[in-house]
């Protein structure tokens, strides 16, 4: 008997994934446990294996579709087995998160159509570009399986003469050829639709400053030269951990009228990626020494880059620390991460001209750019927050101890 399994949530609120690649085709054997496929969450990509062993009937939806959370992700059955059934019997009892708004993907009885009061079959995907087009989905006949809806039924509806006298689609003006057009990653519109909301929402103020790295980069080279490498975020982090601790309103988050204070360090390390930045979250980071900061570090951002985190491992931040100075950056004015109250970012230390005592020394001085949310905190906090850190930098004696 054919077996469907639908989308669970396998993150926090999610609400939809992307299919990225199907590793069993339909009419390929699974195992149970196997990995059938890949799916983009907001952040991360997931494998997800198969609950059921046996014959793939079906998938919820080709490589680069959306699938909601509830929707069938997977049919699978016994060889020489259709889906649907001829008969139109019920199906096994689905895996996952139902959500109210699935939609039924066994066979109907009659043909959708506007006057059969059914709801037309047709992924979310489908519905959101026949929004766009202007198609009425209970005038278009499903080609899919179960009759259900496909991308390719809406285009050719589309180009009807009767749906483009309903609602003409208008051709938009092109000032350059659309080879230089590509659709956003969906870790692309994730990125940009956090940013927008944290632009809007928070009130930003940045305050910089620059320190003398100069004991710290020589602490780092001894650390290194004993124990392997240890990295410089490693010792940026052990340097900001104090600081929160004397100013716990930074490493809380904003509930409506109410200040909630974490009752630990979970650092977010934004890290360069090839398909964009991501914040891995370093837990608990005050009860770590710098050489377990360290392995910590470099384990989350290498599994940042090949995207092998775990939903978990990519959010709940309280505080975020952006080394900007691995890519060659100085100061600049970060973006506070929705649900946090600051974030601090690091450029590269660069040697430059210092006054000290009359005389001109050459000092590598380390820019650091702190930006907060002004309805918790004030530029008065702001700056000593700023300067215990700025403190500890300069003398890493203060935060090894």
């Amino acid at each position: 008997m054919a077996k469907e399994f639908r989308l669970p949530d396998i993150g926090e609120g999610l609400t939809e994934a992307e299919i990225v690649r199907w590793h069993i085709p339909v009419g390929g054997e699974v195992a149970i446990d196997q990995t059938v496929v890949e799916v983009e969450t907001d952040k991360a990509v997931v494998e997800i294996p198969s609950p059921f062993g046996g014959v793939v009937l079906a998938h919820g939806g080709a490589e680069g579709e959306i699938v909601a959370v509830g929707n069938i992700l997977l049919v699978v059955g016994e060889p020489g087995e259709q889906w649907p059934s001829p008969a139109g019997g019920e199906a096994a009892p689905i895996v996952g998160t139902i959500s109210s708004e699935a939609v039924d993907l066994t066979v109907p009885t009659t043909q959708p159509s506007s006057t059969s009061g059914g709801r037309p079959l047709a992924l979310p995907v489908v519905r959101k570009l026949a929004r766009d087009l202007g198609v009425d989905l209970e005038a278009v006949a499903g080609s899919g399986p179960g009759r259900r809806i496909t991308r390719d039924d809406v285009m050719a509806a589309a180009g009807t003469p009767e749906v483009a006298a309903q609602e003409p689609v208008p051709t938009p003006a092109k000032s350059v050829p659309d080879a230089g057009r590509k659709p956003m990653s969906k870790l692309r519109r994730t990125i940009a639709a956090n940013m927008s909301k944290s632009w809007a929402e928070i009130p930003h103020v940045t305050t910089f400053d620059h320190v003398d790295a100069g004991r710290l980069l020589e602490v780092r080279t001894a650390l290194s030269r004993r124990h392997g490498s240890v990295s410089i975020d490693a010792m940026i982090a052990a340097a900001v951990v104090p600081a929160l601790a004397e100013f716990p309103s930074f490493n809380a988050a904003l509930d409506g009228d109410d200040l909630v204070i974490h009752d630990s360090v979970d650092l977010g390390v934004a890290v360069d990626t090839p398909d964009g930045l991501l914040v891995a979250v370093l837990r608990d980071a005050g009860s770590r020494s710098v050489l377990e900061l360290s392995a910590e570090i470099r384990r989350l951002a290498e599994g940042a880059k090949e995207r092998k985190l775990a939903p978990t491992e990519l959010t709940g931040q309280t505080f975020t620390i952006s080394n900007i100075g691995a890519v060659g950056g100085g100061l600049g004015t970060p973006i506070v991460p929705y649900g946090t109250v600051g974030i601090l970012s690091v450029g590269r230390a660069v040697d430059t001209p210092v006054a000290r005592n009359g005389a001109i020394e050459i000092a590598p001085m380390m820019p650091l750019s702190l930006s907060y949310d002004h309805r918790v905190i004030d530029g008065g906090e702001g700056r000593r927050f700023m300067a215990l850190v700025l403190e500890n930098l300069a003398e890493p004696a203060l935060f090894l101890t």
